[in-house]
């Protein structure tokens, strides 16, 4: 069944926790039962005083009876395994949606049962304020405008929702992997899987199509826009958090391309970025969450690439970018996502390149930048993305006609944090199975 918007906005995925807790529970028992098994049964049996074709076939069936409480130990804590690591990704998943829906509700988009949003931005509006809207020569466009930005936040309150949908399916992948057994051990086909797997990254990947072999898979993603111009202003709000804020851009095309290629432990994936126009916005709110302030502008032309290459734990990335026109911006932001402080000032061009590494989720690296045309500029970060992954660094620059910036930064990437301690435990767990 696929999940749709009401699934996971309702969905209550608390349970994970004691049903993973009760899976665990009973592998520890198995593994009680093979100890016990083999001390008080085989072992007894196999003193020597019994002899002969019917204690040899006692001893074949007893062997293959204790192999099946160490598989239903494997398999009862892989079980474990994956029910965590599922309530750990569909949770974040679940979360990424409802902020979604948060973001918009907080800018005067309705939210319905379904997904679908619309503008209400002007439902609280008096009679005559109606009346002077109505009125004005950019009602139809702003109007236009407004249906254009809701139909924006219903396709990617739909991506997430996709995501989860996807994530689900891996879950169930996983789960009937792990207790299918297709190995001629213990007792043959059919009984407990010794071989299942505890990781959902692992155990969750799609089959093969049809008629192709195991290898690299691609998967790419694109869109494009432009020309077009647009603004919006709102606020205040104060039962929100939301001070006030106003956005405009008059731009002559964007676009966006990235993709990923994946070939078991290895993965690639990069992405590419280009701008041309110019925009300008302000917005200053406190919430419970926070507080901020920016105002930003820029017109000309960006351009920005990115890669990353990883193998298991670790990984190396590497991005450019490259800038030509005008731009300036301020900003002060902190709250539970982190503090970010930062002032700009450029008139010119400029061009960066960026790299560094990463072990296990934990990565440094630096960045250069070469300028032509007088500008400054001066920020500290220490904050979490949109992917969960914490940025942390200082970064300065100056230039009276030609000069340049550099800065240094520290990543933290928890949920590959995890991933990476839990598989060094199956390591560890793996090596002292194997002693006994």
């Amino acid at each position: 069944m696929t999940l749709n918007y009401h699934d996971v906005m309702t969905a209550d995925l608390s349970f994970f926790t004691d049903v993973s807790g009760a899976w665990k529970k009973m592998g520890e028992r198995f593994g009680e039962l093979k100890t016990d098994y083999e001390t008080h049964v085989q072992g007894v049996l196999a003193n020597g005083n019994w002899q002969g074709h019917a204690f040899g076939a006692q001893q074949q069936k007893a062997s293959a009876t204790s192999f099946e409480y160490g598989a239903a130990k494997a398999e009862a804590l892989a079980i474990a395994s994956l029910l965590t690591d599922a309530q750990t990704e569909l949770t974040r998943l679940q979360k990424a949606v409802k902020d979604l829906v948060e973001d918009a509700e907080k800018k005067d988009y309705k939210v319905d049962s379904s997904g679908k949003v619309t503008y209400i931005g002007y439902d609280n509006l008096s009679p005559q304020e109606r009346y002077t809207l109505q009125h004005d020569p950019d009602y139809s466009r702003l109007l236009a405008d407004a249906r254009e930005k809701a139909q924006g936040w219903t396709d990617e309150i739909a991506k997430a929702v996709k995501a989860v949908d996807t994530a689900d399916q891996s879950v169930k992948r996983a789960l009937s992997r792990a207790t299918s057994d297709v190995s001629m051990d213990g007792i043959g086909i059919g009984g407990f899987n010794t071989k299942a797997e505890g990781s959902l990254a692992k155990a969750g990947k799609p089959d093969p199509k049809p008629g192709k072999e195991e290898g690299w898979v691609s998967e790419t993603d694109s869109e494009a826009s432009g020309p077009g111009v647009g603004s919006e202003a709102s606020g205040p709000n104060i039962g929100k958090g939301k001070l006030a804020e106003a956005e405009a851009h008059a731009d002559l095309g964007r676009a966006k391309a990235e993709g990923t290629l994946t070939n078991g432990p290895v993965k690639l994936a990069g992405e590419a970025e280009a701008y041309a126009g110019a925009k300008a916005s302000a917005a200053a709110g406190i919430t419970n969450e926070g507080a901020q302030a920016e105002a930003k502008a820029f017109a000309g032309a960006e351009a920005s690439a990115s890669g990353t290459a990883d193998a298991g734990p670790v990984g190396v990335y590497g991005r450019a970018e490259a800038m030509a026109g005008v731009e300036a911006g301020v900003n002060a932001q902190a709250g539970l996502d982190g503090v970010q402080l930062g002032a700009e000032a450029f008139a010119g061009a400029k061009g960066s390149v960026g790299a560094g590494a990463d072990v296990g989720g934990i990565g440094a690296g630096a960045t250069v930048e070469g300028w032509a045309g007088p500008g400054a500029e001066a920020s500290l970060n220490a904050s979490k993305d949109a992917n969960g992954v914490w940025h942390v660094g200082p970064k300065v620059g100056f230039s009276p006609g030609l000069g340049g910036a550099v800065g240094f930064e520290v990543t933290v990437d928890p949920g590959k944090v995890v991933d990476t301690v839990g598989d060094a435990a199956g390591w560890v767990g793996d090596g002292i199975g194997s002693l006994f």
